[in-house]
């Protein structure tokens, strides 16, 4: 039981209990445990990282540094951009963080207040607008449509949904569950409104590069002028296998650049030098590993997907981008429930979608970043388990 004590902050104490954190602790450890309830994947972090960051650790770089990242670290970010995005970015644009998570939380601090609102493509991932409850700021969603296995937002939906209390919307594509990927004509659209009432964008582009139908995933700086108001929220975590890290980094206008300095310092001080020497190898010599899991996810997606469409009791489609299959199972009328019943019987952990927010309650996220033999014996035991529902 969850007890809550009458001393401590009322906005804290509001703060809801992970839907994918609860499924995970009631099933974690088990043997012949098949997780593929967490994004991330089976692959430690590889060791042209490692090597560099435990060389800097051993070399004792463990001082206090700079806050906004180490010069270098930005300076590999840009060159990041310029292979993959074609676009020149400054070194003021980029500021390294202590996670994604805490790009989306700090890029929440920047661009809404107490009161405000906040709009988001529902289902979404429930830890960005939980975070914005938590600053007291109120997250609308705007439902995605579900049609033929794919999901697609409705632009008029997400304009009508636009108050005076509206400061910003929060645009993840490709999106985690529903692998979503907005097209270049989708982003015009976003940012024409953004433009149009004033609103900042925060823009989670952390799965830009997990795009089967291209090089990568069409982003907001494909479409963007300088002047705009975005605020990209950007991870080590899932390119280069670096969960455990907790390294990530934003880019925003120069403007706005000692704001989001003075957040750093007053929530972590800055990311460790040596952990940021380690980023620095993964930017410079880890896009022939990022083309690897890439594929590797490819492989996997396709496994899962094409299993479990031919129980003929799911309904979902190859999703172009993430590493997510959302799937909604004949029958399955509360996912929660039904995501327990499943680890239970079969031994495969997914995240529930009711922990995504509204649209999610009938879905089952799979994260399919994983060896292909491992997913092909997860797809098997999910197959048997639906067939016999």
């Amino acid at each position: 039981m969850n007890f809550i004590r009458p001393d401590i902050s009322a906005r804290a104490a509001a703060a809801p209990r992970s839907g994918i954190g609860e499924i995970v602790a009631y099933a974690r450890g088990r043997e012949n445990l098949m997780p593929l309830w967490i994004g991330e994947g089976d692959l430690p972090t590889p060791d042209f990282i490692t090597k560099v960051a435990g060389e800097a650790l051993a070399a004792g770089e463990t001082f206090y540094t700079w806050t906004q990242g180490i010069p270098e670290l930005r300076q590999a970010i840009l060159r990041y951009y310029q292979r993959h995005y074609a676009t020149s970015l400054s070194v003021d644009n980029i500021y390294v963080t202590g996670s994604g998570m805490q790009s989306i939380v700090l890029a929440l601090q920047a661009s809404v207040s107490a009161g405000d609102e906040i709009l988001y493509f529902s289902p979404s991932w429930p830890n960005a607008m939980n975070a914005a409850l938590v600053a007291e700021v109120t997250p609308k969603p705007v439902l995605l449509d579900f049609i033929d296995g794919q999901w697609k937002i409705d632009i008029d939906r997400l304009a009508s949904a636009i108050t005076p209390k509206t400061k910003a919307l929060f645009i993840n594509s490709p999106s985690n569950p529903t692998g979503w990927t907005a097209t270049k004509d989708d982003l015009a659209a976003v940012l024409d409104l953004a433009r149009k009432h004033g609103l900042w964008i925060i823009a989670d582009e952390i799965y830009g590069l997990y795009y089967f139908d291209g090089a990568r995933a069409p982003s907001f700086m494909d479409v963007m002028e300088p002047e705009d108001r975005i605020i990209f929220a950007q991870s080590f975590s899932k390119n280069w296998c670096m969960t455990g890290w907790r390294v990530g980094w934003m880019v925003a206008p120069a403007e706005i650049g000692q704001t989001l300095t003075n957040l750093i310092q007053y929530s972590t001080s800055g990311v460790a030098q040596f952990m940021q020497k380690g980023a620095i190898a993964a930017l410079d010599y880890g896009d022939d590993f990022i083309r690897t899991n890439i594929e590797r996810a490819r492989t996997s997606r396709d496994i899962l997907c094409d299993a479990l469409v031919a129980t003929n009791r799911v309904e979902t489609g190859r999703p172009p981008g993430a590493l997510y299959a959302f799937l909604k199972i004949d029958g399955v009328t509360d996912a929660r429930a039904e995501a327990f019943k499943i680890v239970d019987a079969t031994g495969v952990g997914l995240a529930p979608g009711t922990a995504f927010g509204p649209g999610g309650q009938t879905f089952l996220r799979a994260c399919y970043l994983r060896d292909p033999k491992q997913i092909e014996d997860a797809a098997e035991r999910l197959s048997n388990y639906i067939r016999a529902l």
